[in-house]
């Protein structure tokens, strides 16, 4: 079915544009009454970052839960992984999570997760679609079913003792200089908590939102303001968050960028010689480098390409048994200890090597050389380009002159009207040739 609602990662838009407080609440009342299986008293709870909206979202959601009988638990500010731990650990029959994660603060979305901690899948969204194209008034709790709600005070200190579980029981951070970058969002306050519990001397930037900032030239999109602030500090390593803290990226101390692609290796190397790695590989998107695929290779361990987006990856991973996964922009899945992507519990297993080999994060975190890979977008006016004659001897051409040793990838964007085109190998001039190239067949049949 054609889905009006759901894309990749929820319910996802403008605030009072397509987050409407109707919407909400009808959102709501679906969801509670597609998880409403057997007699007992259900129970959702509902988690959401620093946005403005969030407030009149989570308002609007709570009128909708407990308008079918379902009783609400509010967490307040919390990670989005946070929130599907603690749905699993409370045993709710539902979890929410308010929060358009990288975006900046005129969006705000709606994540759904089942009672075991983990996204919906595709056929559990169509049929909260379904009703949310009916009239749901005479499925509504009569006034003495009518659902309670209230606020979990010690959800936060809940989710930083089992981040901080994630660990060795002796491994400590005594003498480590960390910049934490929370880019105002969800994890402002459980992410440079679990560290100082750690021992560490944490050095805050983001921990102070207002409703507007949110990832506002912070966080793990804008990783520029971390690394001045890690070279003149002269910490030992730096830690960017997104919105909702499912994603991270680390700077080392000399202030370089170490993104998704590395984080993978590192941890993927660490598990394997301790006997951790589920599999003898890992999961990954069609972005990730290829110079991940090939380091892998040389240690006997291959790499698993999935779509674009999380979702993806975990299914992959719950399907054929893999315990490490992500994505290049930093959403790091580590199946051990969590649902979804956690950016915290992944710092910290970086964090946990870096003790442990006590080295400079700069030798530890930058396993590889990445290829050169190019990626650039093109905008569409309509129709299927992809389709047109020429485009697809153009991409053709192309692949034969990349070879076996580079990599083409071509895919519409799920939320603008662009086609990415993104190529990889060991010559850039080539590379930079050939996506210009299939850039400018694409334009002529657009």
């Amino acid at each position: 079915m054609a889905r009006k609602f759901f894309g990749t990662d929820g319910i996802r838009g403008l605030a009072n544009g397509k987050i409407t407080p109707e919407l909400a609440l009808k959102v709501g009342q679906a969801a509670g009454l597609v998880f409403h299986r057997g007699e007992h008293r259900h129970r959702v709870l509902i988690g959401k970052d620093t946005r403005l909206s969030g407030y009149m979202i989570e308002n609007a959601l709570v009128a909708g839960f407990t308008s079918i009988g379902m009783d609400v638990m509010l967490t307040g500010p919390i990670p989005t992984p946070g929130m599907a731990m603690l749905t699993r650990s409370m045993r709710c029959d539902i979890g929410v999570m308010i929060s358009a994660s990288h975006n900046a603060y005129e969006d705000n979305g709606i994540k759904l997760f089942g009672p075991d901690g983990y996204k919906l899948s595709d056929e559990v969204e169509n049929a909260i679609e379904d009703l949310l194209a009916q009239d749901l008034s005479n499925r509504l709790a009569p006034p003495k079913a009518i659902g309670r709600a209230k606020r979990i005070e010690d959800a936060q200190a809940r989710y930083i003792e089992f981040a901080k579980r994630t660990l060795p029981r002796n491994l400590e951070l005594d003498g480590m200089r960390i910049v934490i970058d929370c880019a105002h969002g969800a994890g402002y306050k459980v992410a440079p908590e679990a560290l100082f519990e750690l021992g560490a001397e944490v050095i805050r930037i983001g921990v102070e939102p207002d409703g507007f900032n949110i990832n506002r030239d912070l966080g793990s999109t804008e990783p520029a303001a971390l690394q001045r602030k890690v070279r003149e500090l002269r910490a030992d390593i730096g830690i960017a968050l997104d919105g909702d803290a499912d994603r991270v990226l680390i700077v080392d101390e000399k202030g370089h960028v170490v993104d998704g692609d590395q984080l993978m290796a590192l941890i993927a190397e660490s598990w394997h010689q301790e006997g951790k790695l589920a599999q003898p590989g890992i999961v990954a998107t069609i972005m990730s480098n290829l110079g991940l695929e090939r380091h892998l290779g040389g240690f006997g361990l291959t790499l698993h390409r999935t779509a674009v987006g999380d979702r993806y990856v975990l299914e992959h991973m719950r399907e054929h048994g893999f315990n490490v996964g992500g994505e290049q922009s930093g959403h790091i899945i580590l199946s051990d200890h969590s649902t979804t992507g956690d950016g915290l519990i992944a710092a910290l297993q970086v964090l946990a090597v870096v003790r442990r080999e006590n080295r400079p994060v700069s030798e530890l975190c930058h396993r590889f050389e990445p290829l050169p890979q190019i990626l650039k977008n093109v905008k569409i006016r309509g129709g299927k380009p992809l389709a047109d004659a020429g485009v697809t001897r153009a991409i053709e051409q192309v692949r034969a002159r990349l070879g076996e040793g580079g990599r083409l990838v071509i895919r519409p964007s799920g939320t603008e009207p662009v086609i990415r085109v993104m190529a990889e190998g060991d010559d850039r001039d080539l590379v930079e040739r050939v996506v210009d190239d299939v850039i400018e067949a694409i334009s002529k049949a657009a």
